[in-house]
């Protein structure tokens, strides 16, 4: 009896070690060349694809992580190639054709469709494929992807089709060798897996499995070998434009016009630079400028494209924040302050031009990535007239200045990342000069459980006089991140100096902190949710330089989505007292600080299904404060309606309110004044678009901020951090209204050319006017001067290899 157990323990055991390596088992294929390329037009009949292996047994990526896809939905890809590109085909069953969602989209956008998506990894090494997608309305996106992440700001030019048929839907793609990056050698094997996603049945499927439990998803790629004697061509690519520009504004229209060109050039197998000459950014979306009364600046995001694309590298240690170049002027001596008393400023510009940038960036076989980024933007003077005189003189607000970065990043092991980065900044004349230097770390154990994540850095400024200011910085953690748990234990600081704000973002140095979080999620789909998770985080504060305990804050956080996908989720937050050394205004090394009241907020959020015609997004929240007056709470709402396929409005309602609230308002000698006021915010939004094709579209964005704000009393700031009545100090409410209006035609008229049509309305109006209700406040607004921007662009789109073949 006791051999027979143990001889089924043995079968056992050898059953389950087989499974454990049939897993790991990794999907190849061998592609095929061929002589005569597939017509790219999603009809899977050419004579190209007859002979090619299949990829198929496709697997249930989410909600059902693991499961075999049934033959209903199965997949069926294939892989061809030849001199000049890579041919994918993809037959996706479909028992229910007529019922694939199919709604239009524009480039790199996604919508309620099915879409079918290849990564190609030449370099197969476990993080940094591409990524082509195809909808089933025949839109395209394209992504650079580095660790996980996906950059939908890079684009390359390639074709693709999509079809409907009787069974499902087809793709056909054609990806040039010019659109990736691949050594010159005789026989190549290259990471691939494709994605599926369905709609209806909410499902993403895999050629080959993903383990949500452990690592990232680049790391589960299969691998298509024999790739034959293929070539880099010559990635030499042209994007010549021209543009046009009327501006018009109390009564007044000026007219500019500018032609330039962007290059792509391939300088290696693997490196690339790009060059923006003349650059025109007449077409930049407008920011979401808000009533800002604290101590930091509005961080806004990026919006130009050769700053959106391809950076990944120069963002390594969070030392690049691309707004400082051609932003506003720095001012560093204050004009304003130089003026004689019969002196008056009549011209200063609020923004720098940028002359031109290039960028070059890469990674070797060997996993290390290069990056080199550098702009010049050209010296920028205010005028200044002398009223007694009738003379002009300039000053500089902002001198010629060159932004260089450098970065150094080895990958290993599929799942980690050493990077040495260091930015420069360059002012001509006596203006300040800034360079930064960091060392970057994210280590993970070879099973991707256990991880290391952190960074030092040092920052150098040298001011008008030469005097070096040098800082520095450091953050580690240790963290775990497998099966249903993570979680992470970490320290970091900014000693009172560090400083890399002229070229990236910090709000606040000279603070310490002690953190810690952990989560939990499901990994497979219950009977009622097809995913929940827990999150909570903890943070204990002191200041650096004194080591003086400021404040603890913690939060606990749920998630869920339903079988129906209604996905809910809350916040609970809390905050002891905190002694604030930045609302002050004067320096976190004076001692001097104010004493934030405890806090305790909650908020809940839900979205409703995606798939309905009818969406609504709605988020709420309410925030009190121990022994102090001051009260919180707002909500927003977002219902998004999908009149057709081609036609879609959304529009966002939302509104914050705080009464009570206590912050910096001025300085008479030696005395530091707080106001007690009552602040409101209504923010409306309108978002739409109507797709002519999948190249042509109108879209429209609008948005209306307003933010009020009405002082009922003024207080001295003590040297306790609270607030002594102060009745002899008088101040005004404020009003502030930020209004835009952007229409935007897009034309892809041939690959990678483009066609832009672009109108802006916009109005500013800032006063002391916060006792208006919204109607007045309006009729107040439209009594502003209106600014009417109108724009033509047309980019064109040239590849050197045709060029050549047609000279």
């Amino acid at each position: 009896m006791l051999k027979k157990i143990t001889l089924c323990l043995i079968a056992l055991l050898s059953v389950q070690m087989l499974s454990s390596q049939q897993k790991k088992i990794r999907k190849k294929i061998k592609t095929t060349r061929v002589r005569k390329s597939p017509k790219i037009d999603g009809v899977l009949n050419d004579q190209s694809w007859v002979n090619a292996e299949i990829c198929t047994d496709f697997v249930i990526l989410k909600p059902d992580n693991g499961a075999l896809v049934s033959k209903e939905y199965q997949t069926i890809v294939k892989v061809i190639y030849d001199d000049d590109a890579v041919y994918i085909s993809a037959q996706m069953n479909d028992p229910d054709p007529e019922g694939i969602p199919q709604e239009f989209s524009t480039r790199d956008n996604f919508s309620i469709a099915d879409f079918f998506l290849v990564t190609i990894n030449p370099n197969d090494d476990g993080q940094n494929p591409f990524e082509f997608l195809v909808q089933v309305t025949g839109n395209q996106a394209d992504a650079k992807v580095s660790n996980g992440n996906e950059d939908y700001n890079w684009s390359a030019v390639w074709e693709s089709a999509a079809k409907i048929t009787k069974k499902g839907w087809n793709v056909e793609m054609k990806i040039p060798y010019r659109a990736l990056r691949f050594a010159n050698r005789p026989v190549q094997s290259w990471g691939f897996n494709f994605h599926r996603r369905l709609e209806k049945l909410n499902a993403q499927h895999t050629w080959t499995h993903v383990d949500n439990t452990v690592g990232r998803w680049t790391q589960y790629d299969g691998l298509i070998e024999d790739f034959r004697d293929i070539k880099p061509p010559t990635r030499l690519n042209f994007y010549p434009y021209a543009s046009a520009t009327t501006n018009t504004f109390e009564g007044k229209t000026d007219f500019d016009w500018s032609v330039g060109m962007d290059i792509k050039y391939g300088l290696t197998e693997n490196f690339t630079l790009d060059a923006t000459l003349i650059p025109d950014f007449s077409q930049v979306g407008f920011d979401d400028v808000e009533l800002n009364l604290g101590p930091f600046e509005q961080q806004f995001t990026e919006q130009r494209q050769f700053f959106t694309e391809g950076t990944e590298l120069f963002n390594k240690a969070n030392l690049f924040y691309s707004r400082r170049i051609g932003s506003d002027p720095i001012d560093q001596f204050n004009v304003e302050s130089t003026l004689a008393s019969d002196e008056e400023i009549t011209d200063y510009p609020n923004k720098v031009t940028m002359l031109n940038a290039v960028k070059v960036s890469g990674r070797t076989k060997g996993g290390l990535g290069i990056g080199f980024f550098n702009a010049i933007t050209e010296k920028t003077e205010a005028t200044i007239k002398n009223n007694t005189t009738g003379d002009t003189r300039k000053e500089v607000i902002a001198p010629f200045t060159n932004y260089n970065i450098l970065v150094l990043d080895q990958q290993f092991n599929q799942n980690s990342t050493v990077t040495l980065i260091n930015t420069n900044v360059t002012r001509d004349g006596r203006f300040r000069d800034a360079n930064v230097t960091a060392l970057d770390w994210h280590i993970e154990t070879k099973d991707s459980k256990y991880n290391a994540d952190g960074s030092v850095k040092m920052s150098n400024i040298t001011d008008d006089i030469n005097n070096p200011n040098t800082g520095y910085t450091f953050d580690n953690s240790f963290g775990y991140n497998s099966g249903h748990w993570n979680w992470e234990l970490g320290y970091n600081f900014e000693n009172k100096d560090f400083n890399p704000n002229d070229l990236g973002i910090l709000f606040s140095n000279n603070e310490q902190t002690i953190y810690g979080s952990a989560g939990w999620r499901t990994l497979q789909p219950t009977k009622n949710y097809n995913w929940y998770n827990f999150y909570y985080y903890n943070n204990l504060n002191f200041q650096h330089f004194s080591g003086i305990y400021t404040g603890y804050n913690a939060s606990a956080r749920f998630e869920a989505q339903t079988r129906k996908r209604f996905t809910f989720g809350g916040n609970l937050n809390y905050g002891t007292q905190e002694k604030d050394f930045f609302e002050p205004r004067q320096g976190t090394t004076s001692g001097i600080y104010f004493l934030q009241p405890e806090r305790k907020n909650i908020n809940g959020w839900i979205s409703t299904n995606s798939q309905k015609k009818l969406e609504l997004n709605a988020d709420i929240y309410y925030t009190g404060y121990s022994e102090n007056p001051k009260l919180a709470y707002g909500f927003s709402v977002a219902p998004r309606y999908r009149f057709t396929n081609q036609f879609s409005l959304q529009y966002k309602l939302s509104y914050n309110k705080t009464n009570n609230d206590q912050g910096y308002v001025d300085e008479e000698n030696t005395t530091i004044i707080f106001g007690m006021r009552d602040r409101k915010n209504y923010t409306n939004t309108i978002a739409g678009k109507y797709s002519f094709s999948t190249k042509s579209s109108l879209s429209l964005s609008f948005r209306h901020y307003w933010g009020a704000v009405n002082y009922t009393g003024y207080h001295n700031l003590n040297s306790e951090g609270n607030l002594n009545p102060n009745t002899t100090y008088t101040g005004d409410n404020v009003n502030f209204n930020s209004w835009n209006l952007d229409l935007n035609y897009i034309w892809q008229f041939a690959p990678g050319s483009q066609l832009i049509a672009f109108y802006r309305n916009s109005i500013f109006n800032e006063d002391t006017n916060a006792d208006l209700n919204f109607s007045k406040n309006l009729d107040n607004l439209f009594d502003q001067s209106q600014r009417h921007t109108f724009s033509v662009r047309l980019v064109y789109f040239i590849d050197y290899n045709k060029l050549k073949n047609i000279l």
